[in-house]
């Protein structure tokens, strides 16, 4: 795979040329800068900017300025290869927050595996309807450690509006979730993006994140979409490299709120 290649197609398709991620969000351009909106109960934030060092700290402001008169939090999504060098300075400078970096990783679908392998009693179940959701969710909380209503309503609407971009898998234990995860699909782009994939501590190291990872690798096979991307944590990046994702890049989210 030619990283800078596949890296600027990314920028350029899912970054510069974004399109809504969901029922109600609309994707703005101003100036250097391409936003999405969609409300409280949805992803508000900046997902590409082409600034240089002049213009830098005025576009910061102009959003800051924009989405505090929405009344809405936002998080500025950056990549360590934009620019300038120094805006994750800038944008703490104006008061945003850091969270963790995430490795950006992309890997084309034809050098994955696409044959889930899972451990003894567990199976694999596609996610339609509310009941499933609310799986998905246990799951995820389970997972991670914390409450996460946000996400079961954005996952709610975009099943009530767009299922066709949206594929959703919980991994069943008998009657209990043990793992989720889900695919958004950008038709036109070639690449989907996995997200999820936690699994509950009891069931961790048996295979399962592998086997939802190729999972949707058969999935995005089928639909005809070229890339796979994902942004990593340190737990799910060695996972991820062994099987054959590379890092492009480092994301870092700051979030601004009101």
């Amino acid at each position: 795979m030619d990283r800078d290649h596949v890296l600027a197609l990314f920028d350029q398709r899912i970054r510069r040329d974004a399109r809504p991620d969901g029922p109600g969000v609309r994707v703005e351009r101003d100036g250097a800068v391409v936003r999405l909106v969609g409300g409280e109960r949805a992803w508000n934030g900046i997902v590409w900017s082409g600034l240089d060092e002049a213009g830098a700290d005025a576009a910061i402001a102009a959003q800051v300025s924009h989405f505090t008169d929405l009344g809405l939090e936002f998080e500025w999504k950056t990549y360590a290869h934009d620019r300038p060098a120094d805006l994750g300075r800038r944008l703490l400078a104006a008061g945003f927050a850091a969270e963790p970096d995430e490795a950006l990783m992309i890997a084309r679908i034809e050098d994955l595996p696409t044959g889930p392998v899972l451990p003894e009693g567990v199976r694999l179940e596609p996610v339609t309807d509310p009941a499933g959701v609310e799986l998905v969710i246990a799951a995820h909380e389970q997972a991670f450690g914390r409450e996460m209503p946000g996400l079961r309503e954005r996952i709610l609407d975009h099943l009530r509006h767009s299922s066709d971009t949206l594929s959703l898998v919980v991994a069943m234990a008998g009657d209990q979730p043990v793992s989720a995860a889900r695919m958004e699909l950008t038709p036109g782009t070639g690449f989907a993006g996995l997200w999820g994939g936690g699994t509950v501590p009891a069931w961790r190291g048996r295979g399962i994140y592998r086997a939802l990872v190729a999972h949707r690798a058969r999935l995005a096979a089928e639909l005809g979409y070229e890339y796979l991307q994902v942004d990593a944590s340190d737990q799910s990046r060695p996972i991820l490299e062994r099987l054959g994702f590379v890092r492009l890049s480092t994301t870092t989210p700051y979030v601004y709120r009101p």
